[in-house]
């Protein structure tokens, strides 16, 4: 069982790098620089919340 889900896992990784290329090279430059910022700011937006959930619970932890 835990091999049809590498499977799978290793099927869907390899999907997800197949559209990127192609999206890479079937758009424009201008467009693909606007799409890494969007994608920039969207990762360090979720980084952001990742790292502040562990503070967060540690206060509610501590501080009720």
């Amino acid at each position: 069982m835990a091999k049809l889900g590498n499977t799978i896992a290793t099927l869907l990784v390899g999907a997800a790098a197949g559209i990127a290329v192609g999206y890479v090279l079937a758009t424009d430059k201008e467009t693909r620089k606007e799409d890494l910022e969007k994608l920039k700011k969207g990762l360090n937006n979720l980084k952001g919340k990742v790292t502040k959930q562990p503070q967060d619970m540690e206060e509610e932890i501590y501080h009720s």
